[in-house]
């Protein structure tokens, strides 16, 4: 598997800054590209649009993703979701970072067939190595990350809060951002707690 070269010009501690994050720092794909299960290979800054580009990290068989019989899964939001993003000129890209599962439930091949099974309308990027998740500090699939037109950090977390059992009542953490960003208003909350099965990482030995 070709390795896919990212160039950053911050320390990994700036990227969670919020609005402090000069355009073009945040994140520079190189010259090679993901691979992409749903089309062509691609990058975050080919997957940018105009008002910005939201990241979420994904996988093939997380129950917060899929579902199940006592959670929904978030899954069957994407396309919507997608189509919401597309429609205010912002970019929204699937990342699969689950390394340690990459030579079986999300290996490439299992990705493509997920995307297709799934009729995913959005780009769906193999994350190699987890590079990326690292670089982003993701925790969880799926797991938000919401940059403007200048890549700086406006939201992060969750999609909305129906993992919550003791919520009074639903809220659209992602649309509600998406709203307010494309309507010049303030972003709150910027930052909610990410609900989901862990990033699958390779273990790296104590002397490595």
């Amino acid at each position: 598997m070709r390795k896919t070269t990212l160039v950053f010009c911050l320390f990994f501690s700036s990227v969670l800054s919020f609005g402090q994050i000069p355009v073009n720092n945040i994140i520079k794909p190189g010259i090679e590209t993901m691979k992409n299960a749903n089309g062509d290979p691609s990058n975050i800054r080919l997957e940018s649009k105009e008002n910005g580009v939201i990241v979420v990290f994904s996988c093939n068989t997380c129950p917060f993703v899929v579902g199940s019989s006592y959670f929904p899964g978030w899954e069957n939001q994407y396309n919507a979701l997608h189509s919401m993003a597309q429609n205010n000129d912002i970019g929204f890209v699937l990342i699969n970072s689950n390394e340690a599962k990459r030579d079986g439930v999300d290996s490439f091949e299992e990705m493509k067939k997920h995307a297709k099974k799934n009729n995913y309308s959005m780009s769906y990027l193999l994350d190699e190595n987890s590079e990326l998740a690292n670089f982003l500090k993701a925790k969880t699939t799926p797991h938000v990350f919401f940059f403007d037109g200048s890549f700086r950090l406006i939201y992060t977390g969750s999609i909305d809060n129906i993992w919550d059992g003791k919520r009074k009542k639903d809220i659209s953490f992602l649309k509600n951002t998406i709203n307010a960003h494309v309507s010049g208003k303030k972003i709150k909350p910027k930052q909610t707690s990410p609900k989901g099965c862990s990033i699958k990482r390779i273990k790296k030995e104590p002397n490595q």
